[in-house]
């Protein structure tokens, strides 16, 4: 099962959360697709992924997605994604 609880911060608060789920393991071919999906239902700008975004996740149940992580103009600091199944 995947289950990704994702943050929107700003000024170290959370100003919106989803948690993401899915029936099937994770895939992380699939990893841009629970992105997008993520935030679509947060209404906010899909970020780049790279690769080190998905060694963090993979290695640290967790990554950060930082203003320089998006090409459009967001209005807050951070988007942190969480394995919830933990």
């Amino acid at each position: 099962m995947v289950r990704i609880w994702a943050k929107v911060l700003k000024n170290n608060k959370i100003v919106k959360s989803f948690v993401y789920e899915r029936v099937e393991t994770i895939d992380y071919s699939l990893f841009f697709d629970y992105t997008r999906e993520i935030c679509e239902a947060l209404d906010i700008p899909t970020p780049v992924l790279i690769k080190t975004h998905l060694f963090n996740y993979a290695k640290y149940n967790n990554v950060k997605f930082t203003k320089t992580d998006f090409v459009e103009s967001i209005d807050f600091d951070k988007l942190i994604f969480e394995n919830a199944l933990l």
